[in-house]
């Protein structure tokens, strides 16, 4: 485990440390659904284990309060509160296994239904002109760009959306692997986020992952002309079917496109983009003196 690993995993335990569970998204009916039952059944075992709610909550070492709440299905147990309610309980592994239920339902509905369309991609591209991709982010980077967010997240919020971001990088990990672009703007990379180790670490993720077989990691250089992708971000999803969904802020009002003659359009500025850009050899070279530099 690197140092930054570390320093999150530190930080992130002491913010477990205070609450054990997330706030449910009211609008989300799926996500309500799930935790309500998985509260539901922590309280019939815990009545069926004959523990009133206070015995239990100091048993499992958290407050009374927040134990009713995660029994009504208003809060989102974290793996931690899950574990020790198994133990305390005696279940033998059953409610710990609840936790594959509620892995999911913690993050915004609209981060997962970005990372479920991922998870199926067999081709994903993406441009950005103002930050860094969230598949390339690490973990201190994303957390740097959500605290300079106007209104400021709750530190819990913040936590959860770092980690949603980070949960979405499963997609490297897939067997087989997706083909995955990149195009980043050379002003995202001079821009100062964070110290100058997260700006180290950031510049050694992208250097490692550029390096991957499957991926492509280009950059648009100051020093470009004008080309289409000055309208905003745009992100394309292929998948095994022939079917494809994409997204652009300067197109369709920044709706998700999936018809035929829209994904033409996109495809047509995201491949000029590429063209437009530093091969992925010399984006690597410009990644590497930054990183010298920093």
């Amino acid at each position: 485990m690197s140092a930054y690993e570390e320093a999150v995993r530190v930080r992130t335990g002491a913010a477990q440390a205070d609450e054990p569970g997330w706030e449910v998204d009211p609008d989300d009916d799926w996500a309500l659904a799930v935790v309500a039952t998985v509260g539901r059944q922590l309280r019939l075992r815990r009545e069926a284990a004959g523990m009133r709610a206070g015995e239990f909550a100091a048993a499992v070492g958290y407050g009374e309060d927040l134990v009713y709440k995660i029994e009504a299905g208003k809060r989102i147990p974290r793996p931690e509160f899950l574990d020790a309610a198994d133990g305390v309980l005696g279940a033998k592994g059953l409610v710990a296994a609840m936790k594959e239920d509620v892995k999911k339902v913690r993050y915004p509905k609209k981060v997962r239904d970005l990372a479920e369309m991922e998870a199926r991609a067999v081709e994903i591209g993406v441009y950005e002109c103002s930050s860094i991709a969230g598949l390339l982010q690490t973990p201190e980077h994303a957390r740097a760009l959500l605290e300079c967010w106007l209104p400021a997240y709750s530190p819990e919020d913040l936590e959860t959306r770092v980690a949603a971001r980070m949960a979405r990088q499963s997609v490297f990990d897939r067997s087989p692997a997706p083909f995955l672009s990149f195009v980043l703007e050379e002003s995202v990379l001079l821009r100062r986020v964070g110290g100058t180790m997260t700006r180290k670490q950031q510049f050694e993720r992208l250097l490692a992952v550029g390096r991957l077989n499957n991926v492509s990691l280009q950059v648009m250089p100051m020093s470009s002309v004008a080309h289409p992708g000055m309208g905003g971000r745009i992100e394309l999803l292929k998948f095994e079917d022939g079917t494809a969904v994409g997204r652009s802020d300067g197109a369709f009002n920044g709706r998700p496109a999936s018809g035929l003659r829209q994904l033409r359009i996109l495809e047509l500025r995201y491949g000029t983009i590429r063209a437009q850009a530093l091969p992925p050899g010399e984006s690597l070279a410009l990644i590497e003196r930054l990183l010298g530099e920093t």
